[in-house]
């Protein structure tokens, strides 16, 4: 019973870490909701978990109702187009939106053969224009969010490394 409960603990201890601090999570119940709903789908369409994280928090820095000027909507920032194609029927909401995103980025996995540089640009640019041009793709843009994704997911992976290593040393940053 202690065990399984210390257990519970160190678990939400670090999704809780992951999140910043242990306070957000309970004050932040959306941003709760869509982490661990990030987790789940991440782990579901075995997608890395940092590199979903790392796309919610440069798409919408976690923010649920963020609608782009070209149209994008949600935690993922999915086009009605993506949200169609995964059975998104409400962009806005976390579940879905989180669900839709992070299967479409299994698909861009498997296309690009793992190749987080050209998922990334696939994922802002369209997967169309990257399957043609690759790594030629040379949008200034594409380049500086591909550049940012990039160096987030490694140190998100980092920062996961270390807390498995340590699972009761504090702080952390938000996923």
């Amino acid at each position: 019973m202690l065990d399984e409960s210390l257990s519970r603990w160190r678990s939400a201890r670090v999704v809780c870490a992951l999140a910043g601090a242990g306070l957000l999570c309970a004050a932040q119940p959306e941003r709760t909701r869509a982490i661990q709903a990030a987790a789940h789908y991440s782990d579901l369409y075995q997608v890395p978990r940092e590199l979903v994280y790392s796309i919610v928090e440069m798409e919408s820095n976690w923010k649920p109702h963020v609608v782009s000027d070209k149209g994008a909507v949600g935690l993922m920032q999915l086009m009605p187009a993506t949200a169609a194609t995964f059975g998104v029927t409400n962009r806005f909401d976390i579940e879905q939106n989180i669900r839709g995103g992070v299967a479409y980025l299994a698909r861009l996995l498997k296309l690009f053969d793992g190749d987080v540089r050209l998922v990334g640009a696939a994922y802002f640019a369209g997967e169309g224009r990257i399957r043609k041009a690759g790594l030629g793709y040379s949008n200034v843009e594409v380049y500086r969010y591909v550049k940012r994704l990039t160096r987030l997911f490694q140190q998100k992976r980092f920062e996961v490394e270390q807390t498995l290593r340590d699972p009761m040393k504090e702080g952390g940053n938000p996923p």
